[in-house]
């Protein structure tokens, strides 16, 4: 069904305005109890959040919504969206809400929503939450008292353990100099208390002094200019940005050069697979990450498994077939067998125990495969989506000819905005170039 609230990743917009104004988000919080109430018998909530000043004001509006249902909240306060979901599942609430935007603006908030598995809830949910927002009616219930449980420290402790918990017995990391960027964002106390429990001989923060409106400002992984330069500043060997709830994450190595998340999944493949942890030879990640990485896992007999783009398939997929590994391209790291859902700090720790025990320089380590040259085209249109068109249908049946077992074509409308995404890679650099503009061309004067 289209939605009108649900976006690709949860309720996302300006806050306190259009779908996040105070009044839809009293709605929101009211619907989400009656929900509860209709499918769950527990009647206990997680809310968390990241650092945007808006949160707090979201948070007791949601909490007056659902305590008119009887539904009693925790809120343990600023944590990444990980810990939320971690902590919906380990302390039996029926739901996990997450107030954040991600990598957005401060000035923007959103709400994700993490079922009784810490998973993020199913399109059906989502599909009946969105039934109950467009009637009124549901929203004209009596007050009933819920209470907001204390937060406990032991909470944050509980998340803690659980991503140190990860990492091989016996590591040292005390050779280690690290750059952390918080984005002065969700993780900005929990991602330096897991460096400084591990014992890295140095540690560099930035991005770790959030006002309430500088979440993603100039820093963090949309922002990796500000990680590689103190990486090069200090003569650190590594360099972590998150993003605002710490879900995702980009790093550099000792020359400030960034390791994305293809050459990250790649990283800890081989490495699982070395070590036993590897529970399938296979690895999980989404069509947009490249072809190298598809041939260097072949190469070690782990079979690559493509997804549509979004965390949200690769976990699908995951969870469909047992597999303990996957992610994407722009750092979103799944690995279900410590944490529900894709943890930055996890994946992190991950890394930096490649690097412990190999004893290498990340620009070394963390490098197993030579990147195809790759390129994305944004064509935006009007009116209806032009893919269904004879002529470019007789287009890309020609490109993808035309690259044979040399390259690859992936053309895909946007989930957000009227948007052709036409991606080519391949051996032959000026192959890839012309492909992928003869097709834009083709695509926008068709539109």
């Amino acid at each position: 069904m289209a939605k009108k609230f649900f976006g690709t990743d949860g309720i996302r917009g300006r806050a306190g305005e259009g779908k996040l104004s105070r009044d839809n988000i009293a709605a929101i919080g009211l619907t989400l109890g009656r929900f509860l109430s209709e499918t769950s018998p527990r009647s206990k909530v997680i809310i968390g959040r990241d650092t945007r000043s808006s949160g707090h004001w979201i948070e007791h509006v949601l909490i007056t919504g659902l305590s008119s249902f009887g539904i009693d909240t925790i809120t343990p306060g600023v944590l990444p969206t990980a810990a939320v979901s971690f902590l919906t599942k380990e302390t039996g609430a029926a739901l996990g809400i997450m107030i954040t935007a991600s990598h957005n603006p401060y000035h923007d908030n959103g709400i994700k929503l993490f079922g009784p598995d810490g998973r993020k809830i199913s399109d059906e949910s989502q599909d009946r939450i969105e039934a109950l927002l467009g009637n009124d009616t549901d929203c004209r219930v009596e007050f009933k008292t819920g209470q907001t449980l204390p937060a406990d420290q032991k909470l944050t402790d509980q998340y803690k353990k659980a991503v140190l918990a990860s990492l091989p017995k016996g590591l040292s990391f005390s050779g280690l100099k690290v750059v952390l960027d918080t984005a002065n964002g969700a993780a900005f106390e929990t991602g330096a208390a897991l460096l400084k429990t591990l014992g890295v001989s140095e540690l560099h923060l930035i991005g770790a002094s959030p006002t309430g409106e500088n979440i993603n400002l100039d820093c963090g992984s949309t922002h990796p200019k500000s990680m590689s330069e103190k990486v090069l500043a200090t003569g650190a060997h590594i360099g972590i940005a998150m993003d605002g709830d710490a879900d995702r994450l980009t790093m550099c190595d000792e020359k400030g050069e960034i390791i994305d998340g293809d050459q990250i999944m790649g990283t800890l493949a081989l490495a699982w697979r070395d070590q036993g942890r590897l529970n399938q030879p296979a690895l999980v990640a989404t069509v947009m990450s490249n072809l190298g990485l598809e041939r260097a896992m072949k190469a070690e007999n782990i079979e690559l498994i493509r997804t549509k783009v979004g965390d949200r398939h690769v976990a699908a997929a995951m969870k469909k077939s047992g597999y303990n590994l996957g992610g994407e391209q722009s750092g979103h790291m799944l690995m279900p067998d410590f944490l529900p859902t894709g943890d930055g700090m996890l994946a992190a720790l991950q890394v930096l125990s490649v690097l412990a025990q190999k004893k290498q320089k990340a620009s070394r380590a963390l490098r197993v495969f030579k990147p195809v040259p790759q390129l994305l085209v944004n064509v935006r249109y009007d009116g209806g989506s032009p893919l269904t068109k004879p002529e470019i249908k007789t287009a890309i049946g020609e490109a993808h000819e035309a690259f044979g077992d040399q390259g690859r074509l992936l053309i895909r409308a946007s989930g957000t905005e009227p948007v052709i995404r036409v991606m080519t890679e391949g051996d032959d650099p000026e192959q890839v170039r012309t492909i992928a503009h003869n097709l834009a061309d083709i695509i926008r004067n068709a539109s």
